[in-house]
């Protein structure tokens, strides 16, 4: 596994046009474009390059995208498995590698304080040492911290409890049962992986987006990229706020291209229930909607496949004659559990994969909602401050690696344009955040 050394050994002042925070595949691709427009700028990471990828997430985890869609601006897959699905060693060499071929100004053990507005832009306040910017990119990612409901706090002390951002592998767990809250595609997988450990395994399902990995003979993300859903554009939908929530769908990158659905888990004897309602007196209280939550899944996958049968006929592509097929509806059998009870010693454990939020404690600028939400048009969150790589920032792609080109493409030509306004006018006349 690459490792990249750090660039920066002690406290320091500096000064740039742009301060990019964060140096993952969205910050990175941010700086590859700065680069290209001449533009002064560094990148600031609080560890690695990739750190996110290196420290909180799970060893077997692999990307949802094969890997010729893994692709940043001015850098493709060029490995011998393109079908195939990047693991944790290959993502973090890929964007490692990536960051070295652009000589991207990363200065890495940075951790940002603060952000904050300052007369003629930012001020960037570090634990080696402070920055001014005409501009900042907030390229910290969505997944900072986990998403744990309040209910947690009433779990049984012998229960041991652990978030999906903190899980490495079955050998953190003890012995005994587990449940699993949260069916997208990382809860089905930790239900998967932890089953497979001989541990019994019931799963909350709430809410969830079914879809299967191959259809009619390609990867379901080929579909979705050639019938243009992925580039779908935030105000083409009705609910941008829902869609920039909607977990993420049921999909595992393995190397048997398999569909990892609740028909799937339930083949192999994992045991749901409905969404998690709530904990009292130490028994965990089940939704009785589950089989309604199903086939509202049902519909709606079918519903998207439908659109690529009829993309494929319009467009002429009938891949290679491969008829469309209709996918067994999910199966909830009798016994459903309304009601666990969390100190029978029947679960031992419980594995919070109810998503995760961004970070923004340190963002010093009076743009966040009630809810502590980053509040942004497109990825322009103020003048001089924007945002990537968060869930439909721009198209229904931007979350994905291979979005972060059209996304740095829009934002970096507005930001340019701001710039050239900033240079073209006295400092003292230009509406920089603290007037915004």
């Amino acid at each position: 596994m690459r490792t990249v050394p750090r660039k920066t050994s002690r406290p320091r002042t500096g000064i740039a046009d742009v301060v990019v925070v964060g140096a993952g595949h969205s910050g990175l691709a941010m700086s590859h474009r700065l680069n290209e427009l001449a533009i002064r700028h560094v990148v600031l990471e609080r560890g690695d390059v990739a750190h996110s990828w290196r420290t909180e997430r799970w060893d077997s985890l692999r990307l949802l995208t094969p890997n010729w869609m893994s692709c940043l601006p001015g850098a493709e897959y060029d490995g011998p498995d393109p079908d195939g699905f990047m693991n944790m060693d290959e993502i973090i060499d890929f964007i490692s590698a990536y960051a070295e071929k652009n000589q991207a100004p990363v200065h890495t053990g940075t951790t940002v304080l603060g952000v904050e507005p300052h007369t003629s832009g930012y001020t960037i306040t570090t634990d080696r040492g402070d920055w001014q910017a005409r501009a900042v990119v907030l390229a910290s990612g969505a997944c900072n911290e986990a998403s744990v409901p309040a209910c947690a706090q009433d779990v049984p002390d012998s229960v041991f409890q652990i978030t999906s951002k903190d899980y490495k592998s079955p050998a953190q767990l003890p012995d005994g049962g587990a449940l699993v809250v949260g069916a997208s595609a990382t809860g089905l997988q930790l239900a998967q992986e932890i089953h497979a450990s001989g541990r019994p395994v019931t799963l909350a399902v709430g809410e969830h987006v079914r879809m299967p990995r191959r259809y009619r003979g390609r990867d379901v993300q080929w579909w979705m990229l050639a019938s243009g859903l992925l580039d779908q554009c935030i105000d083409d939908v009705d609910d941008p706020v829902r869609v920039r929530r909607l977990p993420s769908p049921q999909l595992i990158g393995s190397p048997e291209h398999a569909t990892l659905d609740l028909n799937a888990l339930t083949a192999m004897g994992i045991r749901l229930a409905g969404r998690l309602a709530g904990i009292r007196n130490g028994k965990a209280q089940f939704s009785g909607s589950l089989r309604n939550v199903c086939s509202l899944a049902d519909l709606k996958m079918r519903r998207m496949l439908n659109t690529f049968d009829d993309w494929a006929t319009t467009s002429g592509v009938l891949d290679n004659g491969a008829p469309a097929v209709e996918l067994e509806p999910t199966r909830i059998g009798n016994g459903v559990p309304l009601g666990l009870d969390l100190g029978s010693g029947e679960i031992r454990t419980i594995v919070w994969a109810t998503g995760y939020r961004p970070d923004y404690s340190w963002l010093k600028v009076p743009v966040l909602d009630r809810k502590g939400q980053l509040q942004h048009d497109g990825g322009v969150v103020a003048p001089g401050l924007y945002a990537l790589g968060l869930p439909f920032l721009r198209r229904r792609k931007s979350s994905f690696m291979h979005g972060a080109g059209d996304d740095v493409r829009d934002l970096s030509n507005h930001l340019l344009t701001y710039l050239d306004q900033c240079a073209a006018r006295p400092a003292s006349q230009v509406a920089f955040a603290s007037s915004a």
